[in-house]
């Protein structure tokens, strides 16, 4: 339309113009030096138009004539950004499909001149990674933050990942540490710092993340959960290998829910054992014990040797009402009935015990308490079928092994309340 008009313009222009110059054709006179030139201004001015139009056109084609190197090169560019667009096209598939060596040509053969150059090196870099060259990685890593500085985080973020998943924690830690300071508020970097922490067992870093973790929801309840037991349970084994005070001191700042938590229950009481402070986890077991059942803290009070033998098997017989027929009870039982040379009551309950469970530290309880009191051939059988027990319990799982029939006394299938009271002391050999 815009064509159309200026023509109707012109058109009209011209006509006007004719008409104007068909009363009065005009006169014009140019003189230089010698020469003069005479014509009419129709003349003149058709003259003027076709040497304008000649100038424009001899300009055009000049500055076409200067621009020819400038579309070349752009025309050369062009073809430059097609060609590595189409090798990150392929570098990615091979990428995908496992090609490391192909996927890295793709990737690098035209990554300088390319607009993603940044997608170019991240790509070589994952490449370079599974082939094991771990120089070529950080070299390319490099240049992808050189190409592109905005992109830092992310290409220190991918680094990190690399480095963890070849178990460079070192690394990777420096890595994530600079991160940390860089986007201290970034969920996906305390994520990788919560689990290097948790490999490298820092429990003291993981410690502070721990609650930042939480408010943030990063990770689901149950892993959350199993980090914090984890944490707390490994700041419990670093107290073990200084001194009963800095393990207590531990201890003591764990927050209630984990002080009544079986296995971390179960693991100080251990450590107690270990510094033989056994006084402090009877209390802390039995009202365990009282909150809730379980056969493993069970198993853990026959193990503590406190000063009040009597007392402690006092508490341990009053949980036969309810649990009367729990292997572990019966254990326990028996273990501390031996430490106060009961032989007899002893002997019951170990007896009762492996009719209800026959476990390996059961049979070496009642083996060292036969051959104590003499009968080396019972105990000697018991020796044998806890070992017994003892190496074929990982093959049992797979069914390869069967369990040794094992022959009890008639007072095992007596159940506990029958006990008597008193004790039946026997001779030592």
């Amino acid at each position: 339309m815009r064509i159309l008009a200026l023509i109707i313009v012109f058109v009209a222009l011209a006509v006007a113009t004719g008409m104007f110059l068909r009363e009065d054709p005009g006169y014009v006179f140019l003189g230089f030096g010698q020469w003069s030139v005479e014509t009419s201004l129709a003349v003149f001015a058709v003259f003027m138009l076709l040497l304008f139009a000649l100038l424009y056109v001899s300009i055009r084609a000049l500055v076409g004539f200067w621009r020819v190197p400038r579309r070349l090169a752009q025309a050369a560019q062009q073809r430059a950004k097609q060609r590595a667009a189409r090798g990150l096209t392929q570098g990615l598939i091979d990428l995908a499909e496992g090609r490391w060596e192909r996927a890295e040509r793709a990737l690098m053969r035209d990554a300088p001149g390319s607009e993603n150059a940044l997608l170019h090196y991240l790509g070589a870099a994952r490449a370079a990674q599974q082939q094991g060259a771990h120089e070529r990685r950080d070299a390319y890593l490099k240049h992808a933050i050189e190409s592109n500085p905005q992109a830092e985080i992310a290409v220190s973020l991918t680094q990190a990942e690399l480095q963890l998943s070849h178990h460079q924690n070192e690394r990777a830690l420096a890595s994530l540490s600079r991160l940390r300071s860089l986007a201290p508020k970034h969920d996906y970097v305390l994520r990788l710092l919560a689990k290097l922490y948790l490999d490298v067992e820092d429990w003291e870093h993981l410690l502070e993340l721990l609650p930042e973790l939480g408010r943030k929801h990063l990770f689901d309840a149950e892993a959350l959960r199993s980090m914090q037991l984890a944490t707390w349970h490994g700041l419990l084994e670093a107290g073990e290998k200084n001194s009963l005070e800095e393990l207590q001191t531990r201890w003591d700042a764990l927050p209630k829910q984990a002080k009544e938590h079986e296995d971390l229950l179960h693991a100080y009481s251990e450590r107690l054992i270990y510094f033989s402070a056994e006084q402090r986890a009877e209390p802390l077991i039995r009202a365990a014990l009282n909150r809730r059942w379980s056969g493993k803290l069970v198993r853990m009070y026959g193990l503590l040797q406190t000063d009040d033998a009597a007392k402690q098997l006092d508490f341990a017989e009053t949980w036969l009402k309810n649990h009367g027929r729990d292997a572990m009870l019966l254990l326990s039982l028996g273990r501390l009935c031996k430490r106060r040379s009961l032989w007899g009551k002893a002997r019951i309950y170990l007896e009762s015990s492996l009719g209800l469970n026959a476990l390996p530290e059961t049979h070496l309880e009642l083996a060292e308490l036969l051959e104590s009191l003499g009968e080396t051939d019972s105990a000697m059988q018991h020796y044998q079928h806890g070992l017994s027990l003892a190496v074929a319990t990982p093959r049992r799982r797979t069914g390869l092994v069967k369990p040794l029939p094992i022959k009890v006394r008639d007072s095992a299938e007596k159940p506990p309340e029958e006990v008597p009271s008193k004790d039946v002391s026997l001779p030592v050999a």
